[in-house]
Formats: C-alpha cells, structure tokens, sequence
C-alpha cells in the first residue's frame, strides 16, 4: 500500500471525525480506510488512533505521528502546486484559524466575500481562544492578537487594538466615578476568562517600575465576548475586552470607555501562515484579499474607539 496515500486517509479520519466520515470525504469503503490505517500502523509499529464506536481518538503516538504527516502532506501540496505552474489559479480548500470573536464578526464577512471572489476555493474556519500549532494542526492562516514570537510563520500585520476598561454610561452615572485603576475594586466587575478573572494589570503608576495589578471579586465570569458586551450595556458592571469588540456599541452610546489615561500599550495583529505557504496560490490570494480589509476594520474601530 502507498504510504503517502494512506497518511491523506489518516489525516482526513481526523479531519472528519470518524472512518465513516473519511470514507464518505475519500469516495472509499470502511473496510478500505480501516486497511489504511492498519497498514500505516503497522509500518510504526504503534497504534496511532483509539478507535471507538462514536469517536476516535489519537495515541499519543497518533500525535505526533499525525503533525509529521500533515507536515509532509503540505510540503508535497506546494510542490505540485508550484510543478504545475499554478501560482495564478487559486482553488482547493483553505484552512483558516481565529479567536472565536474576531473570527465571527470580523474574518467570517470576509471570508464571504473570498469565496465570492474566487469560487475555486472553499473555506475551513475554525474558531478557537487556545494558541495552536499551524503546522501541527494543518491550518494555512491564522488571525493572531498578540506580540509574536520569534518563529517560521510570514507575519502580514493589519492592525493593531488596545485592552479598555468599558462600562454603560447609566451605571457609571450611578456610582463613584472611576478615575484611577484603584477605584474598580469597589466596582462591580464583569471578568473575560482571557483578561483576568481576580485582578487586572495596568501599566506602572509614574515614578514606579513595577505594573499595577487591582484584585477584585467579580460579580459575573464569563467565557464569551457577546455575554460580556451585553451584560455592559444592560448596565449590570464594568468589563475589560478588546477595543474592536465595544466599538459598535461605544458608536451608539451604550458604553464609554474609562481609565484611558491607563492603558497598556496596543496589542499588534496579525494574519500569519507557515514559512512557504506563501507560494501557494488559495494562501497567498485570501492574505492579500484580506489583509486591505483588515486594515479597513481595525483602523476604523481604533478610532471610534478611541
């Protein structure tokens, strides 16, 4: 058996969830996906994927074995793509990452719009707030908000968003007002999992060279940007997120955003993607789409923000 042929069909059983699944994607029967995964384990010598009635689960082995192969299955992508001479004809499926929120309000509208641009090429977009491994996961783009680290990623930068301290004007009405950091710990506190659910940080008061941390209890813990946004607005306490996520609402006037005079300095964003992938058609058509879009938004958000 080809083992090449038969590290697509492990890694599309992960893809899809299920043998079945890879056997519906593949166009093959149960039987002969179940033989392909025997064969590559066989050839490791370990199992690789804890098969169950339901669900399947990788090994530990399964792992590592699973990021090597989607490893060599991109590298082999890219050189047919640049063999056959297709640098200006993208198609195939593009794999995209991004925080839940960003992905949903910001890179999903112009995901659309790609699509509509280049009907060759379909989408994955998977949403999630935990750091990831592009390779390992085989995601051609992600949407990052933070200072990036040395790595192999091409970082396109296409934008930039600042960490606000937000709450709706009726309820800054009704309490003390809130002019230094310290004054939130008698406020009530609407905390992001992500932005700290005990204490926040602020940056070094003048003349000290240590951050500033205010503890607090919160009133409300939420994992999701939508809870926390509402819940601001409705006037139920002050919350901490990202500028882009209260612009809208800070527009219409239902937040203000206070202690402006306290916050740390902006947060980059950028869409990044394997060293290489640049060269494939579908990735670099969607980085360039995207990114005069990106711009647009964060630009435009950082100033009614502002």
């Amino acid at each position: 058996m080809d083992r090449i042929d038969a590290m697509k069909v492990f890694v599309t059983a992960l893809d899809e969830g299920s043998l079945a699944g890879a056997g519906r994607k593949l166009g093959r029967s149960p039987a002969a996906v179940s033989r392909a995964l025997a064969f590559l384990e066989a050839h490791v010598g370990a199992e690789l994927i804890h098969r169950t009635t339901r669900s399947l689960r990788l090994s530990e082995a399964g792992e590592r074995y699973a990021a090597a192969c989607r490893r060599v299955l991109t590298e082999l992508e890219e050189a047919d793509l640049v063999v056959h001479g297709e640098k200006s004809a993208p198609r195939g499926t593009l794999t995209v990452t991004a925080p839940v929120a960003a992905g949903e309000d910001i890179l999903r509208p112009v995901l659309d719009d790609f699509m509509d641009a280049f009907p060759s090429v379909g989408v994955k977009l998977y949403l999630m707030d935990r750091p990831i491994n592009l390779i390992e996961e085989g995601m051609d783009v992600a949407l990052r908000i933070a200072h990036l680290a040395d790595s192999s990623l091409v970082a396109v930068k296409v934008g930039e968003v600042r960490r606000v301290i937000a709450a709706s004007p009726r309820y800054l009405a009704e309490r003390q007002p809130i002019e230094t950091p310290s004054d939130l710990a008698s406020h009530r506190i609407i905390a992001m999992t992500h932005f700290g659910l005990d204490s926040w940080s602020f940056p070094p008061p003048p003349g000290a060279s240590v951050p500033l941390t205010v503890q607090f209890k919160p009133r409300l813990v939420v994992n999701s940007v939508r809870a926390a946004v509402a819940s601001a607005c409705e006037g139920r306490g002050v919350t901490r997120l990202f500028s882009y996520h209260v612009a809208q609402p800070v527009r219409e006037g239902a937040l203000d955003i206070v202690l402006r005079n306290a916050e740390h300095a902006p947060l980059p964003v950028h869409l990044v993607t394997p060293y290489g992938r640049l060269s494939v058609p579908k990735v670099r058509a969607f980085v360039d789409f995207a990114a005069e879009r990106l711009r647009g938004f964060f630009a435009q958000a950082g100033a009614i923000a502002s």
